[in-house]
């Protein structure tokens, strides 16, 4: 009664929404844990900020991939039971390579 059109969107698009239930525990958790994602935006964000326009799309492109590259470096932390998860997705995207 509080929020039917939520209630509608997750009815109508819940096809979609439940192919979340179908990765294991430690893979959804990962998914759902955005913290990494959020500081990678920040970072990418604190470096963009003062540039006020790009060329083209290729010049941002560029600058957003040296950057991370740059970022990666200081990640040290591993997700937890990262070999495990590495193993469930080997076998769930057999014909993917994983990097």
């Amino acid at each position: 009664k509080q929020y039917p059109s939520c209630v509608k969107s997750w009815e109508e698009n819940w096809p979609v929404l439940s192919t979340f239930f179908e990765y294991p525990v430690e893979i959804r958790k990962i998914i759902y844990t955005t913290n990494i994602i959020e500081g990678l935006n920040r970072q990418f964000r604190q470096i963009t900020k003062n540039k006020p326009s790009f060329t083209n799309d290729d010049s941002l492109r560029r600058m957003l991939y040296l950057a991370s590259q740059r970022i990666v470096k200081h990640w040290h932390a591993r997700c937890q039971n990262w070999d495990l998860v590495l193993s469930q997705l080997e076998i769930m995207f057999a014909d993917r390579a994983i990097g």
